[in-house]
């Protein structure tokens, strides 16, 4: 048995989120109620990522000081790349 269930979320989300439902052809509550199922689907609950032995042998081999930027280092690696 469907019920109402009321909301309250920014104004610029909720237009997304219209926008988006319509180029889906769906609807906003048919969108929350399959995202809320999702989040509780027992399937969810026992799900475990499995790591394999060459991931977990991999683990802790780069050591990066606390303050490395990843984004500027990519930047700056690509820019050199495509000189």
């Amino acid at each position: 048995m469907d019920r109402k269930l009321t909301l309250s979320l920014d104004k610029k989300v909720i237009e997304k989120a219209k926008e988006f439902a319509r180029k889906h052809q769906t609807s906003l509550s048919r969108m929350v109620e399959s995202y809320f199922e999702s989040l509780t689907s027992e399937e969810l609950d026992d799900f475990e990522i499995e790591v394999t032995p060459l991931v977990d042998s991999l683990c802790g081999v780069i050591e990066l000081p606390n303050d490395f930027d990843y984004k500027n280092r990519r930047t700056e690696y690509l820019t050199e790349k495509h000189r």
